[in-house]
């Protein structure tokens, strides 16, 4: 059965955040919210929680998955950022949007795009996530918490309880977090191109010029 953390949305108890953070690192999968919406997330190495979520959200092996970073110099280990790239990126993180870039060689090849070679990232504003991240000195490998029923964006941490308690480790409740998923944008021929439109505005994605 799943533990439930019951996080201060604001000031993250920090023996709550360690013990969250040991189940990720132990191998465990969590329920935990984010700026944009509940999600789902495991550590980076952990080849079995991630098959764990595909089966939860019956996913397929092509589904992208999600790095996400406490800051850009973390967020820069896994992708290849010019300057133009990064001056965008510190205007808009944290904030809820995954920018999908080209992956670096520290990147899984389970997590990159096999094709493109490219990977998602976010950097999210969420406190209790961002203490999440500190704690353990690494990214999430995570997706949007949604279900094959179609209840998209989970966003009640009690109900995420309900249905997912036997199923993962640990939900995170740092309070209802009812958002739109992240608007997803990618960086291809010296612009970003909006690839889904969430939580984040679409206004500052016009086409940039590469330098």
């Amino acid at each position: 059965m799943a533990q439930y953390f019951h996080v201060h949305p604001k000031n993250p108890q920090p023996r709550l955040i360690r013990q969250a953070a040991g189940i990720i690192a132990g191998g465990g999968v969590v329920a935990y919210p984010t700026d944009s919406s509940y999600a789902l997330a495991c550590g980076i190495s952990n080849k079995e929680g991630m098959e764990r979520i595909r089966r939860i959200r019956t996913l397929d092996q092509s589904h992208p998955f999600t790095l996400v970073c406490l800051d850009l110099s973390e967020l820069a280990t896994y992708a290849r950022v010019d300057n133009t790239i990064f001056r965008f990126l510190k205007a808009h993180t944290p904030g809820p949007y995954t920018f999908v870039l080209p992956a670096t060689r520290e990147v899984p090849r389970r997590l990159a795009d096999p094709k493109r070679r490219t990977i998602g990232l976010r950097v999210p504003s969420n406190v209790v996530a961002r203490a999440l991240l500190q704690e353990l000195h690494a990214p999430l490998m995570s997706v949007t918490l949604s279900l094959p029923d179609g209840e998209d964006g989970l966003g009640d941490p009690e109900v995420i309880r309900d249905r997912l308690e036997h199923t993962i480790d640990a939900v995170i409740d740092g309070g209802v977090c009812a958002g739109a998923p992240t608007t997803v944008v990618e960086w291809e021929e010296g612009g970003f191109v909006v690839r889904r439109t969430g939580a984040g505005s679409v206004e500052p994605f016009a086409p940039l010029s590469a330098g």
